[in-house]
């Protein structure tokens, strides 16, 4: 009865949550519902139809620009879950549609709205930042549980209560990374931080937690997100002598700054280079030589993670796509597995409350490690992990050093409190 309870009032709050939306939020709400409403009423009817023999999945990510790469592994995890699990659960057919938003919001928009009305899909599978935000209000108004597989930006989660993350956030890894850095002699740092919402949250964390232990933060340098050129920004942060660099880059753009920083010499220079776990991503480390050796990430995923279920994810991952595992594939992997164990659950029932339901407080052994999804949050709890870049066996990868268990959205934390 308690558990019943507790899901009812779930399920009440996700009903009313129009009424928590902030009067800006309401007022462009409102204006979506009555643009909208053809495509509501439209979607409320699709969800709530006779129960159908398959499931769709929509995955909306970015196949084509400046970080499709990022795109492909999310989608390669997805398809290596369906082809070690099966296409079949809980008695339904999954089908898996991917749509190409280029990393344009408003793309992901107009597909997200043209995947519920013409393919009737059951889930989305939400890419990066921008386009996660802007796919929430049809996400909402549609009832369409959705994984958020890439976005690392705390706030995403808010924006919808059928959002549920199986990738990470940037505070997991950077509060952890900036109190590591304090511990082992850091006491000056300059930031260089791509110009987006994911890096203005590494970045706040990441000071936080490194003023608090006692560091001083010379600067904050903020690059362009498309077509960045690191060079002007790492000449600047070495004209400060800083002891420590702090870097986060969105995974693609890793290898181009690990190219440009060893140009000029920094890597030599004596500054420890320190981030989250984007900046040595295993999709770029096996084109750095020994560039990044002696780097420390703090990073929730490394393709040289020890256990056996890993290791098996690796080598099908290879297997399937020609390259290294990476930390933004495991997001589309792990995504799935949500998607088939809800299912599970609810023995074949899709409606976004009962599925949501059933992912909240879900716990499994990812190829990352121990996770959890917070019954509170809906978000993912997992292991951090400080990693060294290593040459091993003529490769360079990041191997862990030390393990904090079961960390929790810090952003999230606090505000609980």
């Amino acid at each position: 009865m308690a558990a019943l309870a507790i899901g009812a009032r779930r399920s009440f709050n996700r009903l009313n949550y129009k009424s928590k939306l902030n009067v800006g939020e309401r007022m462009r709400h409102q204006h979506f519902v009555c643009a909208g409403l053809t495509l509501a009423l439209a979607a409320l009817g699709i969800h709530g139809a006779v129960a159908q023999d398959s499931i769709k999945v929509g995955l909306i990510m970015p196949m084509t620009g400046a970080v499709a790469a990022a795109g492909r592994e999310a989608v390669d995890g997805a398809k290596l879950y369906i082809a070690q699990h099966g296409d079949t659960v809980a008695g339904k057919k999954i089908e898996l549609i991917v749509r190409d938003d280029a990393s344009v919001p408003d793309n992901a928009k107009r597909l997200a709205q043209e995947l519920i009305v013409n393919d009737k899909v059951n889930f989305f599978g939400a890419g990066f930042t921008p386009s996660a935000m802007s796919m929430a209000p049809l996400v909402t108004e549609a009832k369409v549980p959705s994984v958020i597989m890439i976005s690392g930006t705390s706030v995403v989660t808010e924006r919808s209560p059928y959002y549920v993350r199986a990738s990470f956030t940037l505070g997991q890894q950077s509060g952890i990374m900036a109190d590591y850095a304090i511990q082992n002699g850091s006491k000056k740092v300059v930031m260089i931080l791509s110009d987006w919402a994911p890096g203005a949250e590494a970045g706040k964390v990441f000071q936080q937690n490194f003023i608090k232990g006692g560091g001083q933060v010379l600067d904050t340098l903020k690059v362009p997100l498309a077509n960045p050129d690191f060079s002007p920004f790492l000449q600047r942060a070495h004209d400060l002598a800083p002891d420590t660099l702090f870097v986060f880059v969105p995974a693609g753009q890793a290898g181009t700054f690990a190219k440009q920083f060893a140009e000029r010499g920094m890597d030599k220079s004596g500054i420890k280079l320190v981030g989250p776990g984007d900046i040595v991503d295993d999709d770029d480390l096996p084109n750095a030589g020994t560039t990044l050796n002696g780097v420390v990430t703090a990073g929730f995923y490394s393709a040289a993670h020890p256990s056996m279920l890993n290791k098996q994810y690796v080598a099908g991952y290879q297997k399937a796509t020609g390259h290294r595992a990476n930390f933004i594939s495991v997001g589309g992997y792990d995504g799935m597995h949500l998607i088939y164990a809800a299912l599970q659950k609810t023995n074949g029932n899709a409606d976004a409350n009962a599925v949501v339901n059933a992912m909240e407080g879900m716990k499994w052994e990812s190829p990352r490690g121990p996770v959890s999804i917070d019954p509170d949050t809906r978000e993912i709890v997992q292991n951090v992990y400080i990693r060294k870049v290593e040459m091993v066996n003529g490769q360079p990868w990041a191997i862990e050093i030390k393990t904090f268990p079961a960390v929790k959205d810090p952003l999230k934390a606090v505000a609980a409190k």
